[in-house]
């Protein structure tokens, strides 16, 4: 009993988090974005891949936005891992200069879910 509650608070953590992370992503608001990042994450736009701390990770996104203001970000696909210990979420980023695909991968860090690795590919 207590694990199927604790399952489902973490199921609804991981919507809520989800929720503000996608509004995030389509407002182009990196700030907002970077609350649920994890102290380093793995960021990729197009070709330019690397591990940066919260805060170089932050501007990394602030300035894809920058180049590239968002008009919508809409969920093709999300998924668990079989342990539950991780989610991710990939989705088509409709912007001004093109559209992009994003993979968001996250892990529960606590009772929360934080960002380990965003990805923005060439749609």
């Amino acid at each position: 009993m207590l694990s199927v509650l604790l399952l489902s608070v973490l199921v609804n953590t991981y919507e809520v988090n989800l929720n503000a992370i996608t509004k995030a992503i389509s407002e182009g608001n990196a700030e907002a974005l970077g609350q649920y990042f994890d102290q380093s994450v793995e960021v990729s736009v197009l070709d330019n891949e690397d591990v940066y701390a919260k805060a170089q990770a932050i501007k990394v996104v602030k300035d894809f936005f920058a180049q590239n203001k968002p008009k919508s970000f809409s969920q093709v696909h999300q998924g668990t891992s079989k342990g539950n210990d991780s989610q991710y979420c990939i989705g088509n980023l409709v912007t001004a200069t093109g559209t992009f695909r994003v993979y968001i991968y996250l892990k529960v860090n606590g009772n929360n879910y934080t960002i380990q690795e965003l990805r923005f590919d060439e749609g």
